[in-house]
């Protein structure tokens, strides 16, 4: 499975939740806004892999998907401020490019 936003609150939640459920998960996140402390109690994991990218750009994943939940947003009202065009951009260009990677591989 592939979480985006994989290092925010919601993400790293969920990648906890279905490693605990024995899933490989692939996790991508560009950092921007999200931890990868959230994340860092993973390393070990070998069910777990971290993708840094940012889902407003192209990007390729080689990894099997059969779910995708799609959290990558820089979700606070200082994010939004900070970061007004991009914000638009990952929950439009990023959303479009997640439901291609869905549609690709019947996810």
């Amino acid at each position: 499975m592939l979480i985006t936003g994989a290092a925010g609150f919601l993400g790293s939640h969920l990648c906890d939740y279905f490693l605990a459920r024995d899933w490989r998960v692939l996790g991508i996140d560009s950092l921007l806004t999200g931890a990868a402390g959230n994340l860092a109690h993973l390393g070990g994991d070998r069910r777990f892999r971290f993708l840094r990218q940012d889902v407003a750009r192209p990007f390729v994943v080689d990894d099997p998907v059969d779910l995708i939940l799609h959290f990558a947003c820089p979700a606070s009202p200082r994010d939004y401020l900070r970061y007004p065009i991009h914000t638009l951009k990952v929950d439009s260009v990023g959303a479009l490019r997640t439901l291609g990677l869905a549609k690709a591989r019947q996810a």
